[in-house]
């Protein structure tokens, strides 16, 4: 028998999964949040700043994430590190099941947002860690008065480029498009970067170097000419992937691989809910993640209570 019995499971600490917990928690559910990773808030920590969370322009997002975690444990919400490996059925129950241990539910928030997009060029592999990294304010130190590439075209691009702008001599940020995706306001601060060039049509194809990033080859999408740039590092920041492969069998995802689930965040399966980035919806930002942990522990609620 699974000594690990709660009343509602959270997989995945971001700010959906956070928030799922302090609503549990208010609600007298007894709630385990699961996280696979040392440090809580999901994506979230690798942000330099957040100015899109109402009420705290300008915070970073280690530091956001370190205020909904006290929030949460300040609660008394237990958080238990652990990396699902799937879920099963027992009638009414749930049993999560991690590698050092078993947790029975009678209801589980899927909550484990996404994980960074690759490039699939060779060479991402190969030097990964070496010159190749997913996240600029992780890295970034790594770099002073180097010259760096940015991969990408959206909001995280765009931050991680100013961001290393602040410390690199030479930024590239290069876009398969003509033009960028990122909120206005992101786009206006380039311009005060004279060390950062945009490229625009263009690839990445190669990623090389002896031991270490040395160099990339680029390809002009419009006019197919390929070329070589030499940079000391490249910053991937073509999107996220959903983390859905643990329930891939259990719920139903749509062709990108989220959970389909709407506003309540119920799934197709009784008691199994779905919040933040790892579902089906338009927006993905973090207040909108916020919301999902809301709306799964209300939809949990009044689904328990009907039993």
């Amino acid at each position: 028998m699974c000594e690990n019995v709660y009343d509602m499971i959270i997989v995945g600490s971001g700010p959906a999964g956070l928030t799922a917990g302090i609503y549990g928690k208010r609600a007298g559910l007894k709630v385990v949040i699961l996280e696979s990773g040392f440090i809580q808030g999901g994506q979230i920590v690798n942000t330099y700043e957040v100015d899109n969370y109402p009420g705290m322009p300008g915070i970073s997002g280690l530091e956001l994430a370190e205020k909904l975690k006290e929030h949460v444990t300040g609660f008394g919400v237990e958080i238990a590190r652990g990396k699902v490996k799937g879920i099963s059925l027992d009638g009414e129950w749930k049993i999560v099941h991690t590698k050092k241990a078993d947790y029975r539910g009678k209801a589980v928030i899927l909550a484990a947002g996404a994980v960074h997009r690759k490039l699939e060029v060779p060479g991402e592999e190969e030097l990964a860690g070496m010159g190749v990294s997913y996240c600029a304010t992780c890295d970034g130190a790594f770099f002073k008065d180097k010259t760096v590439a940015v991969v990408g075209g959206g909001d995280v691009a765009v931050e991680d480029a100013i961001f290393l702008a602040r410390g690199c001599k030479q930024v590239y940020l290069i876009h398969r498009r003509d033009q960028l995706r990122a909120a206005k306001v992101l786009q206006d601060a380039l311009k005060d970067f004279h060390n950062i060039t945009c490229i625009w049509d263009t690839t990445v194809e190669k990623i090389g170097g002896e031991q270490q990033v040395q160099w990339i080859t680029l390809k002009q999408t419009k006019t197919a000419e390929k070329y070589q740039l030499d940079v000391d590092g490249v910053f991937i920041a073509v999107g996220t992937v959903p983390d859905t492969g643990f329930v891939k069998e259990l719920v139903d995802l749509d062709e990108h691989g989220y959970i389909k689930a709407g506003e309540d965040g119920r799934t197709g399966v009784s008691g199994i809910y779905a919040a933040g980035d790892i579902r089906t919806k338009e927006l993905r930002q973090i207040i909108t993640a916020a919301a999902d942990g809301a709306n799964c522990v209300n939809s949990a609620q009044q689904d328990l209570y009907k039993r």
